[in-house]
């Protein structure tokens, strides 16, 4: 028995000296691993706020670095078909806007100072109107004494002139359209082939070697393309303000020959 005890008695210091042990190097590797997890949870942490760093920049200055990646040479070229295309653009809108005349209210205005004054009254009218309409009313008002066909050419004929200056520099718009777009496919094309020629000179199929040509190329389809786009919007609105002004030019000079006919019946 005294054996026994003997023996568990030194078993049981043994497993008390084993377990401080343990005990002991837990505690000395746990600043350690705290350590290791707060690195960890920094390094984690980084990598999540460098996208977000990255997200912050601007529209603007997202689009100017794309501008420079794409290379000074093509997309100079198509920033300039941009703001050449985009001021023609704003300053045929003006010109258009101030060319809209109320036909009704104009027609009104002249038949009345016609029946009042007669045509000198109706012609000093379509001198203090602005537009096209009132200048085809003038031309044809200043016919009026002759014949009321002489009156009818002259509108005619001056519908045409009004006309051309409403589609004044118009063409250069859908210049500037096509024009955008084939330079960045030509950019494309300029991409690739530089791209091929650093792969010949290296031997070797490397994707960076060939990623970079790439990213030119794309970047600078992108932007034709863009502006094209923006582009086509504007020409579009133009034409449609130039067809709904030429559709006035015509009801208003049926009016006014109608106006001249019942004035001569009188």
């Amino acid at each position: 028995m005294k054996r026994l005890f003997s023996i568990l008695a030194v078993a049981a210091l043994v497993l008390t000296v084993s377990v401080n042990a343990n005990a002991y190097n837990e505690t000395q590797a746990y600043p350690e691993d705290i350590q290791t997890i707060t690195t960890t949870t920094t390094v984690v942490s980084l990598q999540d706020e460098m996208p977000e760093a990255e997200e912050s920049l601007g529209f603007h200055q997202e689009l100017k670095k794309r501008f420079i990646e794409g290379g000074p040479g093509f997309m100079g070229i198509v920033l300039l078909c941009l703001i050449l295309g985009l001021a023609i653009a704003i300053e045929r809108i003006i010109y258009l806007n101030l060319s809209t005349t109320n036909t009704k209210k104009l027609a009104q205005e002249v038949e009345d100072a016609l029946q009042s004054g007669g045509v000198e009254a109706a012609k000093e009218v379509c001198r203090n109107t602005k537009g096209p309409v009132a200048s085809i009313y003038y031309q044809g008002l200043d016919r009026a004494n002759e014949s009321v066909d002489a009156a009818e050419k002259a509108v005619v004929a001056y519908g045409g002139v009004q006309m051309g200056q409403l589609e004044k520099n118009v063409s250069w718009i859908s210049l500037f359209i096509a024009l955008a777009p084939m330079l960045g496919f030509m950019g494309t094309v300029i991409g690739m082939i530089i791209a091929f020629d650093k792969i010949e000179a290296a031997g070797d199929m490397q994707p960076s070697l060939v990623a970079g040509g790439i990213k030119v190329a794309l970047l600078t389809t992108v932007f034709g393309l863009i502006v094209a786009i923006i582009l086509q919007i504007f020409y579009n609105y133009i034409i449609a303000k130039i067809d709904r002004i030429v559709n006035d030019m015509e009801d208003a000079s049926i009016t006014l020959i109608d106006i001249l006919v019942a004035h001569k019946n009188k």
